[in-house]
């Protein structure tokens, strides 16, 4: 299995992001292709980790770079990994009525599980992004 983890900026059009379907999008197509990880996005950055057998990671991935809503794709890390850090997909957004406080707390219950590079690199966006 790989896990690759990558930030990416919303495209510059500035098109509305639309979250929800970008949530509901990415969750069909990752069951289907057996991808899990994560994904944060302030609605301008996204920073996502991807995780599952390598050539369905390479299938997601490949799939994000053509979607003309971001630019700027720059991979951080990627790595082979024995088991999955992300068990099931999920996708952290902070919701205008959540606290910094629960928010933080959301983010450290879903990182739980994650080396500390993937934990280190979401959590420090996030504190930059506060």
């Amino acid at each position: 299995m790989t896990q690759l983890l990558y930030v990416s900026t919303s495209n510059p059009s500035g098109a509305k992001i639309d979250l929800p379907k970008i949530v509901e999008q990415s969750r069909h197509n990752n069951a289907l292709d057996g991808v899990s990880g994560l994904l944060w996005s302030d609605g301008k950055r996204f920073l996502q980790v991807l995780e599952g057998p390598a050539e369905s990671v390479s299938t997601t991935f490949d799939r994000i770079k053509g979607d003309t809503r971001h630019h700027a794709i720059v991979v951080l890390h990627q790595r082979a990994i024995t088991e999955r850090e992300f068990g099931t997909w999920t996708m952290a957004q902070r919701r205008a009525d959540d606290t910094a406080d629960d928010f933080d707390a959301k983010m450290q219950r879903l990182l739980r599980n994650a080396s500390d590079t993937v934990r280190g690199t979401f959590l420090g966006l996030i504190a930059a992004r506060a």
